[in-house]
């Protein structure tokens, strides 16, 4: 029992800061926010793996036909994939 009190403390004690080092990162699941990585990623240096093209092209076509959640996903993986590539370079 006194061990879960002293715990509980501790927890207290060290969560404020923990909070201050966390950064609230905000996203939204809509179609201007499709738009927006699509922009991202058409303005990404030339060329661009054609898996990287497909992805971001398929993510596109998701959000065009109501699947938001989804086309984002597709875009942000195609905007990793193109960083990852010109990382290699």
């Amino acid at each position: 029992m006194l061990r879960l009190a002293i715990l509980s403390m501790v927890c207290l004690a060290i969560g404020p800061a923990w909070a201050d080092d966390v950064t609230p990162r905000v996203t939204t699941d809509n179609a201007e926010y499709c738009e927006a990585l699509a922009a991202r990623l058409a303005a990404s240096p030339q060329p661009v793996a054609a898996a990287s093209r497909d992805l971001g092209e398929e993510g596109r076509r998701l959000c065009a036909n109501g699947h938001v959640r989804t086309g984002i996903a597709k875009l942000r993986r195609a905007l990793r994939a193109t960083r990852a590539e010109l990382r290699n370079e």
